[in-house]
């Protein structure tokens, strides 16, 4: 019975470490530069989605400051189109 508890204690022990590392590994490398850094918000929105038919829809999704036309549903999705931002010059 007192070896079953030690191997339970002992393999508990083992996974924290295991799990403290993969933590700790993680935060390295986005301290090193080697992972992207969360600065909060979204940067994929979907705006605005309007069905065309019982299958298709058009689905106007913002990605960072660029959005584009979607139109999902049938055989493929196909992108319809990168829409211009009217504030910014291309």
């Amino acid at each position: 019975m007192g070896s079953s508890v030690i191997s339970i204690l002992t393999a508990l022990a083992a996974l924290a470490a295991v799990v403290a590392l993969v933590l700790l590994a993680g935060r390295a490398a986005r301290w090193g530069g080697l992972a992207p850094r969360v600065t909060g918000g979204r940067r994929l929105v979907v705006q605005d989605a309007l069905a065309l038919d019982a299958r298709r829809r058009l689905t106007l999704v913002r990605c960072d400051d660029r959005t584009v036309l979607l139109l999902t549903g049938g055989a493929q999705d196909v992108v319809v189109g990168w829409i211009a931002d009217p504030g910014k010059p291309e």
